[in-house]
């Protein structure tokens, strides 16, 4: 596939080229689409039966009345966001968190530059939308465009939602070729987003959550960003993206006896596989369940080490730039006495005694035996599903500990 980048394109343009649709199958909304997007929004029967459950006493005609009474004046995704999207999740966390906090301090004197944020994987919602929200209110000028799979847009309206709220489509379950082309055309995108659009980019470090927490990058993910845009080597293209590792620290997962039932449900069933219904459910969950507090950590920007690795041969270029990164994230975990408590109960000891209380520890027992109890299953196996779950829990702090050695 030709680059963009070859066509004339220049990176110093005040404005971004013009593409020709080359994205148009992948890229969120821009500003001449907005209007319409809503509208068709409004007019979908599935939508239209979502919001009546919010407010089932007004009738049809005067709820998207009001919708688009609050939709005027919203001309970019942007500014989508800035009036629908950062209330509600202002809301998610002061009801569903206590508290969720940002350390920007790595990128202190780089506020007007755009990033890529590669982070561990938490919430498909929530990673980027929480960030969105502490990039604004820690005085950056735009939020993140984020890469969202296709197997979640399973109704026409939640596909015009996301794209209204600046997500690109990743392709899932394709063949070979195609995937080959998809992760071109997507790294290309990603990199006119960055140097032409002026956007940041939020990505997971791999395909889909660790389940069990233990944060590791794909090569894959890295390999794709570096696909696109300019440079003679691996390194000048990737150094354009601005690449930031980012750490999610989450006290409580909503999903971990999700997490922790899939676990068994494949041990039981090697060819068992999520419904698309599951997925639904899991968001569901990972929105409005309790996740205690949550804290975002940006690491050291990959452009200040990656010169490092400048002359190692491909493959072990990608081994060791995988490497940095997870080292990156790992020592960005913030700990909670939770993980301290999970590793003493998988090691049936108390080394971690002296970062918990008595009261720290009944009160994750309680946690465990109430996220337990909402698992119902055949051949439930209580003691497989509780050292599931201490796993997930205690994963960060090994990571931790090996990061700082």
């Amino acid at each position: 596939m030709e680059s963009f980048y070859n066509r004339g394109a220049a990176c110093s343009d005040p404005q971004p080229p013009n593409l020709g649709g080359l994205f148009d199958e992948i890229r969120p909304y821009e500003a001449g689409e907005m209007q319409q997007a809503f509208e068709e929004m409004l007019n979908d029967r599935q939508f239209n039966a979502l919001m009546k459950g919010f407010a089932p006493w007004l009738p049809k005609g005067l709820r998207n009345g009001l919708l688009r009474l609050a939709f005027k004046g919203v001309k970019t995704p942007l500014d989508f966001q800035m009036r629908f999207m950062k209330p509600v999740v202002k809301h998610i966390i002061r009801k569903h968190t206590d508290g969720c906090t940002f350390d920007d301090s790595s990128l202190k004197g780089s506020a007007n530059e755009r990033f890529t944020f590669v982070s561990n994987h938490r919430d498909i919602v929530l990673d980027s939308a929480f960030l969105d929200v502490k990039l604004i209110e820690a005085g950056y000028p735009t939020t993140v465009e984020i890469g969202i799979g296709d197997n979640l847009l399973i109704y026409p309206w939640i596909k015009r939602l996301v794209r209204m709220n600046k997500a690109f489509t990743v392709r899932r379950g394709l063949s070979p070729k195609e995937m080959l082309r998809s992760s071109q055309l997507m790294s290309e995108y990603i990199h006119y987003a960055v140097t032409q659009k002026k956007e940041n980019i939020w990505i997971a470090q791999r395909e889909g959550r660790a389940k069990d927490s233990d944060d590791r990058t794909q090569e894959s993910v890295l390999k794709m960003l570096a696909m696109g845009g300019t440079g003679d080597n691996n390194v000048d293209k990737l150094r354009d993206l601005n690449i930031v590792p980012l750490t999610i620290s989450y006290e409580f997962d909503p999903c971990d006896y999700l997490k922790a039932q899939e676990f068994q449900l494949k041990r039981d069933n090697p060819s068992f596989k999520k419904s698309k219904q599951d997925d639904l459910d899991n968001m569901k969950t990972g929105i409005f369940g309790y996740k205690g507090r949550v804290h975002y950590r940006c690491g050291t920007q990959i452009n200040q080490w990656i010169d490092e690795l400048k002359e190692l041969p491909k493959k072990e270029f990608y081994t060791a730039l995988c490497q940095r990164m997870d080292q990156e994230i790992h020592a960005g975990y913030q700990l909670f006495p939770v993980n301290y408590i999970a590793l003493d109960g998988l090691n049936g000891n108390r080394d971690n005694a002296s970062h918990y209380t008595v009261d720290d520890e009944k009160r994750f027992a309680d946690y465990l035996t109430s996220q337990l109890a909402k698992i119902n299953i055949p051949n439930k196996d209580e003691a497989f599903l509780r050292e599931r779950m201490l796993t997930m829990y205690a994963n960060p702090l090994r990571n931790y500990s090996e990061a700082a050695k």
